[in-house]
Protein backbone atom coordinates (compact mmCIF):
# COMPACT_ATOMS: atom_id res chain seq x y z
CA UNK A 1 0.00 0.00 0.00
CA UNK A 2 1.13 3.61 -1.36
CA UNK A 3 0.85 6.19 1.58
CA UNK A 4 0.69 10.05 -0.30
CA UNK A 5 1.39 12.89 1.56
CA UNK A 6 -0.31 15.86 0.75
CA UNK A 7 0.53 19.47 1.77
CA UNK A 8 -2.79 21.94 2.70
CA UNK A 9 -4.10 24.12 0.44
CA UNK A 10 -2.70 27.63 0.93
CA UNK A 11 0.38 25.92 2.49
CA UNK A 12 3.95 26.78 1.16
CA UNK A 13 6.61 24.27 0.27
CA UNK A 14 8.01 21.81 2.37
CA UNK A 15 11.30 22.75 3.69
CA UNK A 16 13.48 19.72 2.47
CA UNK A 17 15.74 20.55 5.35
CA UNK A 18 14.27 19.03 8.46
CA UNK A 19 15.49 19.62 12.43
CA UNK A 20 17.10 15.85 12.17
CA UNK A 21 18.77 16.53 9.05
CA UNK A 22 19.65 20.12 10.06
CA UNK A 23 20.85 18.08 13.70
CA UNK A 24 22.75 15.11 11.90
CA UNK A 25 24.74 17.57 9.37
CA UNK A 26 26.06 19.77 11.98
CA UNK A 27 27.01 16.69 14.30
CA UNK A 28 29.25 15.59 11.43
CA UNK A 29 29.98 19.36 10.32
CA UNK A 30 28.69 19.78 7.66
CA UNK A 31 26.25 22.19 8.06
CA UNK A 32 27.12 24.63 4.78
CA UNK A 33 25.37 22.06 3.00
CA UNK A 34 22.27 23.90 4.00
CA UNK A 35 22.47 26.52 2.06
CA UNK A 36 22.74 24.53 -1.45
CA UNK A 37 20.74 21.23 -0.61
CA UNK A 38 17.35 22.43 -1.88
CA UNK A 39 19.01 23.32 -5.04
CA UNK A 40 20.99 20.43 -5.32
CA UNK A 41 17.84 18.23 -4.75
CA UNK A 42 15.92 20.09 -7.36
CA UNK A 43 18.70 19.30 -9.83
CA UNK A 44 18.71 15.76 -9.12
CA UNK A 45 15.08 15.48 -9.50
CA UNK A 46 14.99 17.54 -12.86
CA UNK A 47 18.27 15.05 -14.52
CA UNK A 48 17.25 11.75 -12.26
CA UNK A 49 20.34 11.58 -10.87
CA UNK A 50 21.29 8.08 -8.84
CA UNK A 51 22.09 8.36 -5.28
CA UNK A 52 26.03 7.74 -5.88
CA UNK A 53 26.08 10.68 -8.60
CA UNK A 54 23.94 12.95 -6.18
CA UNK A 55 26.00 11.86 -3.64
CA UNK A 56 29.05 12.88 -5.22
CA UNK A 57 27.70 16.51 -6.26
CA UNK A 58 27.13 17.00 -2.64
CA UNK A 59 30.44 15.92 -1.44
CA UNK A 60 32.22 18.00 -4.03
CA UNK A 61 29.85 21.34 -3.01
CA UNK A 62 31.35 20.76 0.52
CA UNK A 63 35.55 20.12 -0.53
CA UNK A 64 34.87 23.41 -2.67
CA UNK A 65 33.32 25.00 0.04
CA UNK A 66 36.16 23.66 2.73
CA UNK A 67 39.06 24.95 0.12
CA UNK A 68 37.21 28.42 -0.60
CA UNK A 69 37.36 28.76 3.51
CA UNK A 70 41.46 27.46 3.74
CA UNK A 71 42.21 29.72 1.17
CA UNK A 72 40.79 32.97 2.67
CA UNK A 73 41.99 32.23 6.12
CA UNK A 74 45.56 31.29 4.71
CA UNK A 75 45.60 34.42 2.76
CA UNK A 76 44.61 36.49 5.92
CA UNK A 77 47.28 34.92 8.13
CA UNK A 78 49.82 35.87 5.32
CA UNK A 79 48.75 39.25 4.87
CA UNK A 80 47.21 39.22 1.54
CA UNK A 81 44.30 41.92 0.78
CA UNK A 82 41.24 39.92 0.26
CA UNK A 83 40.08 42.80 -2.44
CA UNK A 84 43.25 42.35 -4.47
CA UNK A 85 42.70 39.10 -6.54
CA UNK A 86 43.13 38.31 -10.04
CA UNK A 87 39.77 38.51 -10.41
CA UNK A 88 39.44 42.08 -9.48
CA UNK A 89 42.08 43.30 -11.18
CA UNK A 90 40.28 46.10 -13.43
CA UNK A 91 43.03 47.55 -15.51
CA UNK A 92 42.67 50.79 -17.06
CA UNK A 93 43.26 50.38 -21.17
CA UNK A 94 46.05 53.37 -20.72
CA UNK A 95 47.52 50.81 -18.34
CA UNK A 96 51.19 49.83 -19.93
CA UNK A 97 53.19 46.45 -19.27
CA UNK A 98 54.26 43.06 -21.00
CA UNK A 99 51.14 40.87 -20.50
CA UNK A 100 52.45 37.89 -21.88
CA UNK A 101 55.09 38.28 -18.94
CA UNK A 102 52.03 38.67 -16.88
CA UNK A 103 50.09 35.55 -17.87
CA UNK A 104 53.32 33.35 -17.43
CA UNK A 105 54.07 35.22 -13.66
CA UNK A 106 50.44 33.76 -13.10
CA UNK A 107 51.28 30.22 -13.37
CA UNK A 108 53.80 30.76 -10.93
CA UNK A 109 56.38 28.52 -12.78
CA UNK A 110 58.68 31.07 -11.71
CA UNK A 111 58.43 29.47 -7.87
CA UNK A 112 59.12 25.83 -8.71
CA UNK A 113 62.81 27.40 -10.25
CA UNK A 114 63.01 29.62 -6.88
CA UNK A 115 63.19 32.85 -9.43
CA UNK A 116 62.65 36.36 -8.02
CA UNK A 117 59.95 38.81 -9.50
CA UNK A 118 60.76 42.76 -9.60
CA UNK A 119 57.27 44.66 -10.34
CA UNK A 120 58.45 48.38 -10.45
CA UNK A 121 56.69 51.44 -11.72
CA UNK A 122 55.74 54.79 -10.82
CA UNK A 123 53.15 55.37 -7.61
CA UNK A 124 49.49 54.30 -7.75
CA UNK A 125 49.72 52.03 -11.04
CA UNK A 126 48.86 49.01 -9.85
CA UNK A 127 52.02 47.26 -8.27
CA UNK A 128 50.62 46.20 -4.89
CA UNK A 129 47.41 44.31 -6.39
CA UNK A 130 49.70 42.20 -8.90
CA UNK A 131 51.78 40.98 -6.27
CA UNK A 132 48.95 40.49 -4.29
CA UNK A 133 47.30 38.49 -6.99
CA UNK A 134 50.30 36.58 -7.47
CA UNK A 135 49.90 35.84 -3.76
CA UNK A 136 46.32 34.73 -3.81
CA UNK A 137 46.99 32.26 -6.34
CA UNK A 138 49.93 31.10 -4.20
CA UNK A 139 47.45 30.12 -1.33
CA UNK A 140 45.20 28.67 -3.93
CA UNK A 141 48.09 26.20 -4.67
CA UNK A 142 49.12 25.66 -1.40
CA UNK A 143 52.03 27.31 -1.12
CA UNK A 144 53.23 29.65 2.00
CA UNK A 145 53.23 33.07 1.29
CA UNK A 146 54.11 36.02 3.21
CA UNK A 147 53.10 39.75 2.18
CA UNK A 148 54.65 42.82 3.87
CA UNK A 149 54.91 46.29 3.41
CA UNK A 150 58.76 46.47 3.71
CA UNK A 151 59.32 49.56 6.16
CA UNK A 152 56.73 47.33 8.61
CA UNK A 153 59.06 44.22 8.19
CA UNK A 154 62.10 45.96 9.19
CA UNK A 155 60.32 47.62 12.19
CA UNK A 156 58.51 43.96 13.77
CA UNK A 157 62.47 42.72 13.22
CA UNK A 158 63.98 45.54 15.32
CA UNK A 159 61.65 44.87 17.64
CA UNK A 160 62.26 40.99 17.44
CA UNK A 161 66.27 42.03 18.21
CA UNK A 162 64.40 43.69 21.54
CA UNK A 163 62.90 40.28 22.66
CA UNK A 164 65.34 37.79 21.79
CA UNK A 165 63.13 36.67 18.52
CA UNK A 166 64.62 37.73 15.68
CA UNK A 167 66.67 34.51 14.68
CA UNK A 168 63.32 32.51 14.67
CA UNK A 169 61.60 35.66 13.03
CA UNK A 170 64.21 35.25 10.07
CA UNK A 171 64.09 31.44 9.80
CA UNK A 172 60.48 32.20 9.29
CA UNK A 173 60.82 34.32 6.53
CA UNK A 174 63.47 32.13 4.77
CA UNK A 175 61.13 29.10 4.93
CA UNK A 176 57.98 30.69 3.71
CA UNK A 177 57.65 29.76 -0.31
CA UNK A 178 56.80 32.83 -1.41
CA UNK A 179 57.68 36.34 0.23
CA UNK A 180 56.35 39.65 -1.18
CA UNK A 181 58.01 42.58 0.04
CA UNK A 182 55.61 45.76 -1.11
CA UNK A 183 56.97 49.56 -1.31
CA UNK A 184 60.50 48.66 -0.93
CA UNK A 185 63.39 51.86 -0.91
CA UNK A 186 60.65 53.87 -0.50
CA UNK A 187 63.17 56.08 1.91
CA UNK A 188 67.02 55.04 2.90
CA UNK A 189 67.86 52.07 4.58
CA UNK A 190 69.53 52.64 8.23
CA UNK A 191 72.66 50.25 9.33
CA UNK A 192 70.58 47.46 10.88
CA UNK A 193 67.89 47.46 7.79
CA UNK A 194 70.13 46.88 5.38
CA UNK A 195 71.84 44.44 6.85
CA UNK A 196 68.71 42.24 7.87
CA UNK A 197 67.83 43.07 3.90
CA UNK A 198 71.14 41.26 3.17
CA UNK A 199 70.16 38.45 5.89
CA UNK A 200 66.73 37.62 4.11
CA UNK A 201 68.00 37.87 0.71
CA UNK A 202 70.83 35.61 1.25
CA UNK A 203 68.97 33.21 3.20
CA UNK A 204 66.43 32.51 0.28
CA UNK A 205 68.63 32.93 -2.31
CA UNK A 206 68.30 29.77 -5.03
CA UNK A 207 65.35 28.06 -2.45
CA UNK A 208 62.55 30.35 -2.30
CA UNK A 209 60.89 32.67 -4.38
CA UNK A 210 60.47 36.61 -3.49
CA UNK A 211 58.67 39.34 -4.93
CA UNK A 212 59.63 42.81 -5.02
CA UNK A 213 57.27 45.65 -5.48
CA UNK A 214 59.28 49.42 -5.67
CA UNK A 215 59.00 52.96 -7.29
CA UNK A 216 62.52 52.63 -7.81
CA UNK A 217 64.96 50.90 -10.01
CA UNK A 218 67.50 48.47 -8.94
CA UNK A 219 70.55 50.63 -9.63
CA UNK A 220 68.58 53.25 -7.30
CA UNK A 221 68.29 50.83 -4.28
CA UNK A 222 72.02 50.84 -3.96
CA UNK A 223 72.22 54.08 -3.23
CA UNK A 224 69.42 53.98 -0.57
CA UNK A 225 71.03 51.21 1.65
CA UNK A 226 74.21 52.22 3.81
CA UNK A 227 76.51 49.50 3.19
CA UNK A 228 77.35 49.96 -0.34
CA UNK A 229 78.88 46.29 -0.13
CA UNK A 230 76.30 44.46 1.80
CA UNK A 231 73.72 46.40 -0.95
CA UNK A 232 75.74 45.05 -3.80
CA UNK A 233 75.93 41.94 -2.76
CA UNK A 234 72.26 41.53 -1.92
CA UNK A 235 70.72 43.23 -4.99
CA UNK A 236 72.89 41.12 -7.29
CA UNK A 237 71.41 38.09 -5.90
CA UNK A 238 67.77 39.25 -5.59
CA UNK A 239 67.91 40.17 -8.98
CA UNK A 240 69.77 37.45 -10.60
CA UNK A 241 67.43 35.39 -12.96
CA UNK A 242 64.59 37.40 -11.46
CA UNK A 243 61.79 38.30 -14.08
CA UNK A 244 61.04 42.32 -13.93
CA UNK A 245 57.61 43.44 -14.93
CA UNK A 246 56.93 47.45 -15.25
CA UNK A 247 54.03 49.06 -14.98
CA UNK A 248 53.33 52.47 -16.57
CA UNK A 249 50.88 55.03 -16.82
CA UNK A 250 48.86 57.10 -14.65
CA UNK A 251 47.64 56.78 -10.82
CA UNK A 252 44.56 55.24 -10.90
CA UNK A 253 44.57 56.86 -7.70
CA UNK A 254 44.15 59.92 -9.73
CA UNK A 255 41.61 58.62 -12.21
CA UNK A 256 39.28 57.42 -9.04
CA UNK A 257 38.90 61.07 -7.83
CA UNK A 258 35.26 62.09 -8.04
CA UNK A 259 34.77 64.70 -10.42
CA UNK A 260 33.82 67.77 -9.16
CA UNK A 261 32.61 69.63 -12.00
CA UNK A 262 30.23 66.89 -12.09
CA UNK A 263 28.79 67.54 -8.74
CA UNK A 264 28.34 71.18 -8.69
CA UNK A 265 24.84 72.57 -8.56
CA UNK A 266 24.34 74.99 -11.50
CA UNK A 267 22.50 77.36 -9.85
CA UNK A 268 24.47 77.29 -6.65
CA UNK A 269 27.21 78.20 -8.89
CA UNK A 270 24.88 80.74 -10.05
CA UNK A 271 24.43 82.50 -7.44
CA UNK A 272 28.33 82.61 -6.12
CA UNK A 273 28.78 84.40 -8.91
CA UNK A 274 26.38 87.03 -8.13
Amino acid sequence: MTTTTTTPAGAGPVDPIGADLTRTLRTLKLSGLKSTLPERLALARTRKMGHAAFLELLLGDEVTRRDSRSAMLRARAAGLDPTMRLDTWDEPEDLRYDRTLWSDLTSLRFTEAAHGVLVLGPVGVGKTHLACALGHIGIRRRLSVHFSRTDKLFTRLRAARLDNTLDAEMRRLARVDLLILDDFALRALDATETNDFYEIVVERHCKASTIVTSNREPAEWLTMMSDALLAQSAVDRLTSGAHTLIVEGPSYRQRAQPDRRATVDPESEARDAH
